[in-house]
């Protein structure tokens, strides 16, 4: 008996070359695409030239793992429809500065965990910030289970998925927003950091942290100090702890 999160992603599946194609062209928003190692046709052919026009990720997969998603003919390709529109980080700051308001953008670096993502959405949401990116690859799927828990608020908060965070890291500085990352590879505490300025905030895997490209690019660095003997806190938590710090120095500004 299938679980309610499989009947979920069963709902989000979408699979063949044709219906690939035209879901494509219909402006259909597609997170990840499965494809059998070797395929190769004339529509294989048409709808690769499709998906790369689109950005669209996918990747190379064995032919027994495309038939454990469905026992229907798949045609050698599976894809996951997303279930919101992703947003360009390029258009939403500059909304963001004429508004009037400060930026506060968070980068999450190969956060895999849907309910740890769908747990961040929501708090994000709740703290006022501008823009959710994350890496076009290696980041947690946003499926229905996500959706549900940010309690809706990934259908608030834009979501940016972007092919290069190295990128969008140095548009941000570029734009004159300060680049955090939240380490603890250093000795900086986070209620130290001018959060009042402009902001984008890096939060790090569980597993690695942040990765060391964007740790060396960023303009400060910001831990979390533990008293206790483990020695980190959930991803989750700990975003809304830093988060929540923006917004108390935000909040005390304007008094």
């Amino acid at each position: 008996m299938q679980t309610k999160e499989q009947a979920r992603e069963k709902e989000s599946l979408i699979f063949g070359l044709r219906p690939i194609i035209e879901a494509v062209k219909s402006g259909k928003s597609i997170d990840k695409l499965l494809i059998q190692n070797g395929l190769k046709n004339e529509l294989f052919g048409e709808m690769m030239s499709l998906i790369k026009k689109n950005e669209i990720v996918y990747q190379y997969v064995p032919l027994e793992k495309l038939n454990r998603l469905t026992t229907k003919n798949h045609q050698g390709v599976v894809g996951y429809i997303s279930t919101i529109e992703y947003s360009k980080i390029e258009k939403i700051l500059p909304s963001v500065f004429e508004s009037g308001k400060t930026p506060l953008i968070l980068i999450l670096d190969r956060i895999t965990d849907v309910r740890n993502f769908g747990a961040i959405s929501r708090t994000a949401e709740c703290a006022g910030v501008d823009a959710i990116v994350i890496p076009a690859r290696g980041a947690a799927q946003i499926n229905a289970d996500a959706i549900k828990t940010s309690t809706g608020a990934l259908h608030k908060i834009p979501v940016c998925r972007e092919e290069n965070l190295k990128d969008v890291i140095n548009f941000l500085r570029e734009s004159g927003l300060q680049v955090i990352a939240c380490t603890e590879k250093t000795t900086e505490n986070y209620y130290n950091i001018d959060f009042t300025l402009p902001a984008a905030i890096i939060m790090g895997s569980e597993e690695n942290g942040i990765s060391s490209e964007y740790l060396k690019m960023a303009d400060s660095k910001a831990k979390i100090p533990l008293m206790g003997e483990i020695d980190s806190l959930n991803v989750s938590v700990a975003t809304g702890i830093v988060l929540y710090e923006a917004v108390k120095q935000r909040l005390l500004e304007t008094k």
